[in-house]
């Protein structure tokens, strides 16, 4: 297998595990999302030392966190992982899938307005009219429900300012998200020491629930793994255009499989945003192959040069 069909396999290993994972956190509806939460921390934390102990990388972790931004950067994005984290369990848990898949298909076009807003990135006309799309169908779901899909939004909204706090940062993805566990890791103890306390901890009382809560670590930190492998031999169009595999297992999981409710006015959301994100990976990949054409042209000019 050449790189790029590793990387490929790996991007598709990774979208499957987070697209389906809402089957994963139904089976733990009558735990309290706190509580699943505090367990998918700590045994993140748990699996991602086991992976950086046996790279021999431990001591990266305490290197990520020196200095004040440093530090700052990374409790700014546990924070806001961690309210990512939460809100799709809590939406998975209470019957709200669709809403959350509806939040990760909006999500890529939210960075894009983030990187406008904070970067000062500049987008082309049909960028402009996909997020243009995108403000239309939230509208009309809003004025179709009767209320905002705040779920959705908060839930592209948390992503979207995770991977700008990501941006920042000068260490690679396992190393970073270590160190954000570990810093939600105290609060993470004390919701499970009050659980245990009140005597109503999930934890212990079935085998089941047990190896369900153990298993909430590796199911986060496997993906992530073999995303970060992808993304190092994948063009970022390629990656871009395979991970909307994910929101659309997550989609296929809450009308198929969990049959939530899926209204006309949901329909008219959901065509609308998919013919946004199509308008957004066109361009997108036009622009990655104009780009590694350029890096083409360069490399063969400086050669003829030398």
């Amino acid at each position: 297998m050449t790189d790029t069909t590793k990387g490929f396999a790996a991007m598709i290993a990774a979208c499957c595990i987070w697209g389906l994972s809402p089957i994963f956190y139904k089976l733990l509806a009558h735990v309290p999302p706190a509580e699943v939460l505090a367990h998918r921390t700590l045994w993140s934390l748990a699996f991602f030392a086991l992976v950086l102990g046996v790279q021999g990388r431990l001591r990266l972790i305490l290197s990520a966190m020196a200095g004040p931004r440093a530090f700052g950067l990374l409790l700014l994005a546990a924070l806001v992982i961690a309210t990512n984290w939460y809100l799709f369990i809590w939406a998975v848990q209470s019957g709200q899938a669709t809403e959350a898949a509806l939040g990760y298909y909006i999500f890529p076009l939210v960075s894009v307005l983030l990187g406008r807003l904070v970067y000062g990135e500049r987008l082309n006309r049909v960028q402009l009219f996909a997020v243009f799309l995108v403000t239309v169908a939230v509208s009309l779901l809003t004025y179709g429900l009767g209320t905002a899909p705040w779920l959705a939004l908060a839930l592209a909204a948390s992503f979207g300012l995770y991977g700008l706090a990501k941006k920042r940062m000068a260490v690679g993805p396992v190393v970073s998200v270590t160190a954000e566990v570990l810093l939600l890791s105290p609060a993470a103890l004390l919701v499970l020491w009050q659980t245990s306390n009140s005597g109503a901890g999930a934890f212990g009382a079935s085998l089941q629930d047990s190896a369900l809560l153990i298993l909430a670590g590796p199911i986060t930190a496997t993906p992530l793994i073999l995303f970060s492998y992808a993304a190092r031999r994948l063009s970022m169009a390629t990656a871009g255009l395979l991970s909307y595999l994910n929101p659309t297992l997550q989609f296929f999981c809450a009308v198929v499989l969990f049959q939530e409710p899926f209204t006309g006015w949901h329909v008219q959301a959901f065509a609308l945003i998919w013919s946004a994100l199509a308008f957004y990976s066109v361009t997108t990949f036009r622009q990655d192959k104009a780009r590694r054409k350029a890096v083409r042209a360069a490399s063969a000019s400086a050669t003829t040069v030398t």
